[in-house]
């Protein structure tokens, strides 16, 4: 058996465990007369909650959702409407019943948790947090996908909006949007625009640009506040460097601020070498090269 069968077994088996343990198998869970799909529902809604955003957010499909919310309404816990101000968007609300429903079930779950956590020293209880979190953390990064993008689509100019206005309030002297490359420079060997998203939302942008034969540049590799920590800066990096190469780039070059402490600390980590500077940018303090294999 290879590593990678074994990794993925254990992976199952941890899975199986976990969902047996939890009672989410059950059509009663936490011995309530209802499934862990209503339950967490009931959660999710919380005061009241846009329908298309929980299809989004649950990645659930647009009938088994509405099954869902049938369910719920005709328990008398949830009730679904028109939008006050748009009629075309329709908001689910929990009824006073809904609320005290998930009232207890908050409660049963916290008692729950709080059983097994007793049965623990402090010593493994604080292991079990940090390996908890450590599993978050790999699955949120794992769930991210890279792709490349039109450099001029909604999505990929929302990203490199909030990459300049981070930007506008770090650096001492500002930033000026109109830095920004054209999107008509990256498209096909020209260069293009890599885009990061979680959960269909962006989340990390990253561009590469032809500067001459055999030598390109990286430019505006942004990671968002909310997903730093989870490598998704290398990965983009990396991303970029092969959609150089496979266009002829042999070389690729890169600037930044001096202020930007982790972006630095990540290029010298990837193998870039610091050289003299290879432009004008008033926002390029340090100049970096990588040759690619």
């Amino acid at each position: 058996m290879d590593s990678t069968t074994e990794q993925v077994g254990l992976v199952r088996d941890f899975n199986r465990y976990y969902t047996r343990r939890l009672g989410v198998l059950t059509e009663r869970y936490l011995d309530q007369d209802r499934p862990l799909s209503e339950a967490r529902l009931l959660f999710e809604i919380g005061d009241r909650a846009d329908v298309r955003d929980l299809r989004t957010r649950l990645g659930l499909d647009s009938g088994y959702l509405s099954r869902l919310l049938r369910s719920l309404a005709e328990q008398n816990l949830a009730r679904v409407r028109p939008h006050p101000d748009d009629g075309r968007v329709r908001i689910v609300e929990l009824t006073d019943a809904g609320i005290r429903e998930r009232t207890e079930l908050d409660r049963r779950s916290s008692a729950s948790v709080n059983e097994l956590l007793t049965r623990l020293t402090p010593g493994q209880r604080t292991q079990l947090i940090t390996a908890q979190t450590q599993i978050r953390r790999l699955l949120r990064s794992a769930a991210v996908l890279i792709e490349t993008v039109d450099a001029a689509s909604a999505p990929a100019r929302q990203c490199l909006r909030a990459y300049a206005d981070e930007l506008t309030v770090r650096f001492p002297e500002g930033y000026d949007s109109g830095a920004l490359v054209d999107p008509d420079e990256l498209t096909g060997d020209n260069g293009a625009l890599l885009l990061a998203r979680e959960e269909d939302h962006p989340v990390g942008c990253g561009a590469w640009r032809a500067l001459g034969p055999g030598v390109a540049e990286v430019r505006h590799l942004w990671v968002s506040a909310e997903a730093r920590g989870l490598g998704i800066g290398r990965r983009l990096l990396r991303a970029l460097e092969t959609a150089a190469a496979a266009h002829g780039a042999t070389v690729l070059r890169l600037g930044t601020h001096t202020t930007l402490t982790e972006a630095i600390t990540l290029y010298r980590a990837s193998g870039y070498r610091e050289i003299p500077p290879y432009d004008d940018s008033r926002y390029h303090h340090l100049h970096f090269e990588k040759t690619l294999a």
